[in-house]
């Protein structure tokens, strides 16, 4: 009995073992678990000029799911209105072959990132990885559509299917106008809204809804991300923008 332990303590040892080491292995020079942290935690470094002078956005597609142009710009805008990068934003994209499924879990989109991932924190720069997936998230429900998702300090997935699906038809709003909204969306939490990262700087967050803005006109509110209700949100034509409460929480930690 004492060997069977002795042997299976062995075994657990060894599994924590590697799975630190891939957490800690460097991808040309750069460590691997400076991009795998919580969504917020990287909100100063990327809205500040200190530790990072540029930005690099590693937009990962699968074949067939290519975002479009005006959305890409339209986030390149948005970052450029909201960070301080010396150096400036590059965006590289390429596509990558279907996984296959028709849903994924959060932790399956992990797996991808880390299977295809070729962007981390390098001395100047911080990388950020964005998905956009030919499936549907696992936890839609027959109500609500998840469109986006946050999951580490710099990377979201957006169910480009499920955009697609939701955009460009008769009373639907434009593709690139919807993706424009959830991405810009995403990546507002991973800059650290709301209360995300980025410390309140008056009392907005939505107590129904966490890390959302209270503000039904905000970038930030909830409906965003959600099919259910972000026909509202574009209706006018345009992305929402952030309101001045979110604007206010960027800058107090270190955004334009």
């Amino acid at each position: 009995m004492k060997k069977i332990i002795l042997a299976l303590s062995l075994i657990f040892v060894l599994i924590l073992s590697c799975s630190r080491q891939d957490d800690e292995a460097a991808v040309n020079g750069n460590l691997v678990s400076n991009n795998k942290k919580a969504t917020g935690s990287s909100s100063y470094d990327l809205l500040s000029d200190d530790t990072f002078k540029s930005m690099v956005i590693e937009v990962v597609y699968v074949d067939g799911y290519e975002p479009s142009t005006a959305a890409i710009n339209n986030f390149v805008s948005f970052l450029n209105e909201r960070v301080n990068k010396s150096k400036g934003i590059t965006v590289v994209k390429r596509a990558i072959a279907s996984p296959g499924k028709a849903t994924f879990t959060n932790q399956e989109i992990i797996a991808i990132e880390d299977a295809n991932r070729t962007k981390y924190n390098s001395s100047d720069q911080i990388a950020v990885w964005a998905f956009f997936v030919d499936g549907e998230s696992a936890d839609n429900t027959s109500s609500a559509k998840v469109l986006g998702t946050a999951y580490r300090n710099t990377s979201f997935v957006i169910y480009e299917k499920t955009v697609q699906g939701l955009s460009s038809s008769p009373f639907q709003p434009g593709r690139s106008l919807l993706e424009t909204t959830v991405i810009t969306h995403e990546f507002g939490h991973i800059l650290g809204l709301t209360n995300l990262g980025a410390k309140l700087q008056s009392d907005h967050e939505d107590s129904e809804h966490a890390k959302h803005c209270n503000v039904e006109s905000c970038l930030m509110y909830w409906s965003a991300e959600s099919g259910s209700g972000i026909a509202n949100m574009v209706s006018g034509g345009t992305a929402p923008k952030l309101d001045a409460q979110c604007l206010a929480d960027l800058k107090a930690n270190g955004g334009k």
